[in-house]
């Protein structure tokens, strides 16, 4: 039999996490290591070769699935991530549509607040004379000596990118198509990005900051994937790299050049997908994934074994209690896996403002210089906190691989206690508390606030910190069971195996549904999902493991927000699909209300070729003495028992207080919780 290896590798804010199946036995392996900020690729090749290292004769990579953090930390303006000078080209009058936006302001009562810094200079703003109306008639025909002018002045300008966004393009593309083509021609080492290619829908700035994000993005993203790439040759892998992307599909990496936009979730997604296979196997129609990490913690819904997917997401902007802040980021419409994310990983940092009140986050320890107890820094984290408690170990980490020093930890906390006026495990509960308290807003807001009820769903608690902080959380939001998966450390890295290659299209149709030419819409998705299908199969897809999804963006007459729906191919079938998606989000509708549809979707997912399940895998034993740990539960200390996951057996039942330990976790059984084995998992149930 052929020996050959899968892997999944999820580069984080503090660790890159490897996760790998053997062909030929099932078994899986895994590896996690420091993450390079400045250099991700480097971690990444680390992982991979210390991976390799424990075989003899090395077996060949027939998948390598990546998922970045590499457009995020762009965005947000990480050193060594230097945005590139972008020029767009757009309608004469519409220069400023990217600065002007929608005037709405991220914190409303703040005379002094600011904008996102535009992406492009205003200088670099560049119009041609021509105009399209909505219907997609021609008012100003585009003429060659105003595409001759915007060329020259690209030329001036020595620009890395280019994106054309003009007026209504989604309606009628001829304009940009001219343009893009003139503009590749006279400029062939300039990336052009057309609005109507990456974002075909109406409203002018949400399609034009999409546009400017792609753009800027691009070079980044292509220099990234080259220097991986490079890197891994040089290495003797020669395997195909596939990048996750926002919506939790994998996609070739050539692919991703194209539309880096896409990528900007990429990190979050393969925990939401690896939830989403765990539901599926375990035919659990309502779970919570929570991720908690070393930055931050992402919460989403999964229902029927589906993650729930949103079209719209504020790039580089603020967060209040899990919440994007409108107006404080860069709007990017494609679709991402709707997970609400909080600054409450391991390494965020608390803080005491200047009324003396604690707080943890937004800011963060990361891989560098990470929590005190890693012994590079004095600022108190949440993990700090954990180490006090006595949850965590108190001499190392990763099965005993990563030294820590609880003294460090408690001398940082301990400042924090002074003044408070608290005593040291007083102040690190306090600590605790605030981080469990924002990732259950995180919870609440992919639940409550969609419609639907957490106490029906099951939380599968993954990520270095969410087993130790699954009871907690569960218990704020009333739900009764928790799932700890194996390797929750490294699940986001085993959901990269689980991922299946998808394409998204789009068409604007800005018609009411009682108007609306259903043949000709059956027509565009079947020339659309024949497309698809030579793309999915061209990137590695199974050609009898291709699925579609046809949906439609509906709307009632007037309302400036839509809702998806299944495509249905009447009338009536449409206003009755989307009656019941409002009542489902809203608990009502509005009968007799026309319906409108917006847009037309079709998204197509497919299989790569079949490969060999994977074996439940004991992991590697941690460093426990078996002798217990005194364990502050908020109230007193107590003497627990901690306990290696690999000898808990499926007859066993642990009751909280208790710790249970593996290489890349520990889960933490809270007072008035109790643990067992179910076959590879680990179930927190309260009793």
């Amino acid at each position: 039999m052929r020996r050959a290896l899968r892997v999944g590798i999820d580069v984080g804010g503090t660790f890159t996490d490897l996760a790998a199946v053997e062909s030929w036995s099932g078994c899986t392996l895994t590896r996690k290591v420091a993450s390079t900020p400045r250099e991700p690729q480097r971690a990444v090749a680390r992982a991979l070769l210390e991976m390799l290292g424990a075989y003899e004769e090395l077996p060949a990579i027939e998948l390598l699935a990546h998922s970045t953090t590499i457009a995020t930390n762009a965005l947000l303006g990480q050193i060594g991530l230097e945005l590139p000078r972008v020029a767009v080209v757009t309608t004469r009058g519409f220069a400023d549509v990217i600065e002007i936006g929608r005037q709405n302001r991220s914190e409303v009562y703040n005379l002094f607040v600011t904008r996102p810094r535009p992406l492009v200079a205003r200088e670099d703003r560049l119009t041609v004379d021509e105009r399209i109306d909505y219907k997609g008639a021609v008012l100003r025909p585009l003429r060659d000596e105003e595409i001759a002018r915007a060329c020259a002045a690209l030329r001036e300008r020595n620009v890395a990118a280019v994106a054309i966004c003009l007026l209504h393009s989604y309606a009628n593309d001829a304009h940009e198509r001219r343009l893009a083509q003139a503009i590749s021609a006279a400029l062939p080492l300039v990336r052009v990005t057309r609005s109507s290619d990456v974002d075909p829908q109406y409203r002018e700035y949400e399609r034009c900051s999409t546009t400017v994000v792609n753009a800027v993005l691009a070079p980044i993203v292509e220099t990234y994937l080259e220097r991986l790439v490079a890197e891994l040759r040089a290495n003797g892998v020669t395997a195909p790299l596939y990048v996750m992307r926002s919506d939790g599909g994998l996609a070739a990496a050539a692919r991703v050049v194209s539309r880096p936009a896409a990528l900007i979730e990429s990190g979050p997604a393969g925990g939401a997908v690896a939830a989403a296979a765990l539901g599926r196997a375990l035919r659990i129609g309502k779970l919570l994934s929570f991720d908690m990490g070393g930055t931050t913690a992402k919460a989403g819904a999964i229902v029927d074994g589906i993650a729930q997917v949103t079209g719209e997401f504020e790039a580089a902007g603020r967060t209040h209690s899990g919440r994007a802040v409108s107006g404080s980021g860069y709007p990017v419409r494609y679709p991402f896996v709707d997970l609400a994310e909080v600054s409450a990983g391991g390494g965020t940092i608390a803080w005491l403002d200047d009324a003396g009140v604690l707080h943890t986050g937004p800011l963060s320890a990361g891989a560098d210089p990470g929590p005190a107890c890693y012994g590079h820094s004095d600022r108190a984290t949440v993990t700090d906190a954990n180490v006090v408690l006595g949850r965590l170990n108190p001499r190392a980490l990763l099965g005993g691989a990563f030294p820590i020093s609880a003294q460090r930890a408690r001398d940082a906390v301990e400042r924090i206690a002074r003044r408070l006026h608290l005593g040291v495990e007083a102040a690190a509960a306090g600590i605790v508390r605030l981080a469990d308290d924002a990732m259950a807003k995180a919870l609440r807001i992919v639940t409550i606030e969609r419609g639907l009820d957490p106490r029906e769903f099951t939380l599968v608690a993954f990520g270095g910190g969410g087993p130790l902080h699954a009871c907690a959380v569960a218990e704020e939001l009333g739900i009764a069971r928790a799932i700890v998966p194996p390797h929750p450390g490294l699940f986001s890295a085993f959901g990269l195996l689980d991922a299946e290659l998808r394409e998204n299209e789009l068409l604007a149709v800005m018609r009411p549904a009682s108007q609306t030419d259903y043949d000709a819409l059956g027509r565009w998705f079947v020339a659309m999902e024949t497309a698809m299908r030579s793309t999915l199969i061209e990137q590695g897809a199974n050609p009898d493991a291709i699925a579609f999804v046809r949906r439609f963006d509906a709307r009632y007459r007037g309302q400036s927000f839509e809702l998806p729906i299944e495509a249905g191919a009447t009338a009536a079938e449409v206003e009755s699909a989307f009656a019941q998606a409002h009542r489902t989000r809203y608990g009502y509708d509005v009968s007799g209300e026309p319906v409108e549809i917006v847009n037309a979707r079709v998204a197509g997912a497919g299989r790569l070729p079949a490969r060999s399940a994977a074996r439940a895998a004991e992991g590697e034993p941690a460093p426990c003495d078996g002798a217990g740990r005194t364990l502050w539960t908020g109230e007193r200390f107590v003497e627990a028992p901690v306990v290696d996951r690999t000898t808990v057996r499926e007859d066993e039942r642990i009751d909280g207080p208790a710790i249970v330990e593996e290489y890349d976790s520990t889960t933490y059984v809270a007072p008035g919780w109790s643990l067992r084995r179910d076959g590879a998992m680990l179930m927190l149930e309260q009793r």
